[in-house]
């Protein structure tokens, strides 16, 4: 019976979406209860909402300020997410979540179609669930950035290329052309695709696997770099002119350049000479974190490995060990690091471990598989727990136990029946596992009070009843010295982000709500006290900025 409903739920393009469907789930509850995260993500949000506010969609800005750091693919997805699925002015985050919602789903579904072919449908499945749930895929799942829907283009273009790659490769020298349009022409609108979302980051992981490829392949003189050559350049290069060059234009003239030197050379380049933004991180990072971000297909890396070695002159194994390590060193030794910039790289990872569980594991794989799985486990366990301890109450332990347990003893079971063999009931822990640790995890984060800032000061204006939005009382709010973008999404585009005392005071002086953080409050008192102002303190939130990892107090001014 569970051989038929394997065989029926593999079928066609059924397995595809199965994958699909589960990384969107993962997602979808963590999209629902996660406050607007600082920075990035209230950037871009706030970001796509301007362009709706003022119907401007090719120009990209924060406020007053140009925001000329990634293309426009995003805040058009977004911008239109939000006109779709919620109410003009609403703010509503999990309205801009909905295209990294899809943006995984989407990566998932890529993988398991692509994998399909290059091996069968039933290993298809193992990689996109595996990548589906994967703790950095499910978690860039929810957040309103690029990272998920780029994940999930570079993967479909990537799929595409592995085809292409072993059809070719399966062909004796003489033999006519393959038929694989349908991949070519996928292979260049997702590439197309990934520039509008991310620049430069979808070309290098293409160039870096590429040119891997026509190094190994020439190497060990074994085919040719037909694959390579018919891969429609004159037709797909324009294609991508066709697709990428329309705005690159518009956006060019609309800032007379600007964007391209502000882009380049003030956001990518400083990225690859030095730690940009304080995100420096020795090399080595990536690779230490990769447990974590990959759990719980962690339990699955040593397997990965000897997959890699034993099998690397099947053409389909040698394409992913090339999407995934050149590009991944590539991420590695730059000395600009975010946890999530790997993950574009993780499909390929994920091919290997797939295959890894349909072969013979020598000892040392399965202890390597065992040991970076619960290291990948006590990690979660050791940073919910630290939450706990840090920022949470009573109320959350429940949630961090059922974190603990599922990332280390749901997991560990599983790690045990694969171990004897019982490949399907292991990996079936494992994904279970995976997608409980990361609801958990998440929903504990939510509870943690002190972490949510903004949420703190946008319900204190309202039950205070001097929210603008009420009104009761004349806006925008200013707020001094807590300048987080979160607060500008919450509260409206024209939100005043006051630098000094007396913005603050002039503000106050129209009868208008002021924050004031306590690192200006003796400053900010001083002066109501030098101009005889009359202001009452209405109430104080205090709570941890996580984005510069301080402790904030906050106190809320009334004039009278």
């Amino acid at each position: 019976m569970s051989q038929r409903l394997l065989q029926a739920a593999t079928t066609g393009l059924r397995g595809p979406f199965i994958a699909a469907i589960l990384a969107f789930l993962v997602g979808l509850p963590c999209a629902m209860i996660i406050p607007p995260l600082d920075r990035d993500e209230s950037r871009f949000v706030q970001a796509s909402t301007q362009m709706l506010e003022t119907g401007d969609f090719i120009n990209i800005s924060y406020q007053d300020d140009p925001r000329h750091k990634k293309p426009v693919g995003i805040h058009w997805l977004q911008a239109a997410s939000a006109s779709l699925t919620s109410a003009e002015g609403a703010r509503d985050v999990l309205a801009y979540r909905w295209p990294s919602l899809l943006g995984a789903a989407l990566a998932a579904f890529a993988l398991t179609w692509g994998a399909g072919h290059l091996f069968d449908n039933r290993r298809g499945l193992k990689a996109g669930i595996i990548f589906g749930v994967s703790f950095l895929l499910s978690t860039e799942a929810f957040i309103a950035k690029t990272d998920a829907v780029q994940a999930g283009l570079i993967t479909l273009s990537m799929v595409a290329l592995a085809i292409i790659y072993t059809r070719w490769k399966s062909l004796p020298p003489d033999a006519e052309k393959p038929k694989i349009f349908k991949e070519k022409l996928i292979f260049w609108v997702a590439l197309a695709g990934t520039i509008l979302i991310k620049g430069p980051i979808g070309p290098m992981v293409f160039a870096a696997c590429a040119l891997t490829l026509l190094a190994w392949d020439a190497q060990a003189k074994n085919g040719n770099a037909r694959w390579f050559k018919h891969l429609g350049w004159s037709w797909g290069i324009l294609l991508v002119i066709l697709l990428v060059g329309p705005w690159a234009i518009a956006i060019t003239i609309a800032t007379d350049g600007s964007f391209w030197k502000t882009s380049i050379g003030d956001d990518l380049a400083p990225k690859l000479i030095s730690g940009d933004e304080g995100h420096f991180a020795w090399p080595g990072t990536h690779t230490l974190l990769l447990p974590l971000l990959f759990f719980p297909g962690s339990f699955l890396l040593g397997g990965a490995l000897q997959t890699a070695l034993s099998r690397f002159r099947e053409p389909a194994i040698r394409f992913a060990i090339c999407w995934f390590l050149p590009a991944f060193l590539v991420f590695e030794l730059s000395p600009t690091k975010l946890v999530h910039y790997p993950l574009p790289t993780y499909g390929g990872l994920a091919l290997l471990a797939a295959v890894s569980l349909s072969m013979p594991l020598k000892t040392w794989a399965k202890v390597m598989n065992t040991v970076l799985g619960l290291f990948g486990g006590a990690l979660i366990s050791l940073i919910v727990i630290y939450g706990l301890s840090e920022f949470g109450s009573t109320g959350a332990a429940p949630l961090v136990s059922l974190t603990v347990a599922s990332s280390l003893l749901v997991s560990g079971l599983g790690a045990f029946f694969l171990w004897r063999h019982h490949k399907r009931t292991g990996l079936l822990c494992l994904l279970g596992a995976g997608i409980a640790a990361h609801l958990c995890f998440v929903t504990t984060l939510s509870q943690l009070k002190p972490l949510w800032v903004t949420q703190s000061l946008e319900q204190a204006l309202i039950d205070t009843r001097l929210d603008p939005r009420q009104g009761l009382h004349p806006g925008p709010v200013a707020i001094l010295g807590y300048e987080e973008p979160s607060f500008v999404f919450a509260m409206g585009t024209k939100t005043e982000l006051a630098e000094t005392v007396p913005e603050a005071i002039a503000a106050l002086k129209q009868n208008r709500p002021v924050y004031v953080e306590s690192r200006f409050e003796e400053d900010f008192r001083a002066a109501l006290h030098a101009g005889r102002i009359s202001a009452r303190r209405v109430t104080t939130v205090e709570g941890h900025n996580y984005s510069n990892g301080k402790a904030v107090k906050i106190t809320l001014y009334q004039s009278q």
